[in-house]
């Protein structure tokens, strides 16, 4: 099942913080990449449940999403640095 993957505003302002303050800005740019490819096919059943949303690690990334199977949509709703 394919899905349009939309970062919310919230989520897009912190991965833009992250880039900007990354060492390597290359990786960072790379995992939120493989998050989209990841989110666009089969969302649902990527990542793991969590509090009723779902969250994909891509390190250095983990990110938390929504999906909607009516809509075919996934939402980042959260971007966060792991080490």
């Amino acid at each position: 099942m394919i899905f349009t993957v939309v970062w919310m505003p919230t989520a897009l302002n912190k991965l833009a913080d992250l880039w900007v303050h990354a060492a390597n800005r290359k990786v960072v740019a790379d995992a939120a990449n493989a998050i989209d490819r990841q989110l666009k096919t089969n969302a649902h059943l990527r990542g793991q449940r969590f509090f009723g949303k779902r969250t994909l690690a891509v390190p250095p990334l983990v990110v938390t999403f929504d999906v909607s199977l009516d809509d075919r949509l996934v939402n980042v709703v959260e971007v966060r640095w792991i080490p």
